[in-house]
């Protein structure tokens, strides 16, 4: 199997051990994506469909990093601190998924920083 890292340019510096993206045999893990700036400060605070669209933008960047486009998503992982913005979340998730729709789920959870409100982690099939 061969593994490689995806780093898009100007990814700040991840706050734990990790990279934003891995290929490993054409198949893209795409790490848990916070609504962070490249300095990890939270960004569009209190604005659950603002913070959505920043961090598809940032899965996306991933996911072309490595060749591919969002239509090669298969399956997306989706975290939020309050059922209050599932609605603002999908939203946003409609827009970047129009056509046929990855699987996925959804759980609320308490994410690292209190500002943040999503996060969500996705797995790419390129090539």
């Amino acid at each position: 199997m061969s593994k490689k890292a995806i780093i898009p340019a100007g990814t700040g510096v991840p706050i734990a051990p990790f990279v934003p993206g891995t290929m490993a045999d054409n198949i893209v893990y795409v790490s848990g994506t916070l609504p962070f700036d490249k300095d990890n400060n939270v960004v569009h605070v209190g604005d659950a469909e603002a913070q959505t669209r920043h961090v598809l933008e940032t899965v996306k960047s991933v996911i072309e990093e490595a060749g591919g486009t969002m239509d090669d998503v298969t399956f997306n992982t989706i975290l939020l601190t309050d059922w209050a913005n599932y609605g603002a979340i999908n939203k946003v998730y409609a827009e970047y998924f129009p056509g046929e729709k990855p699987a996925r789920y959804c759980i609320q959870v308490g994410l690292v920083k209190p500002e943040a409100l999503v996060e969500i982690a996705s797995i790419a099939h390129v090539g």
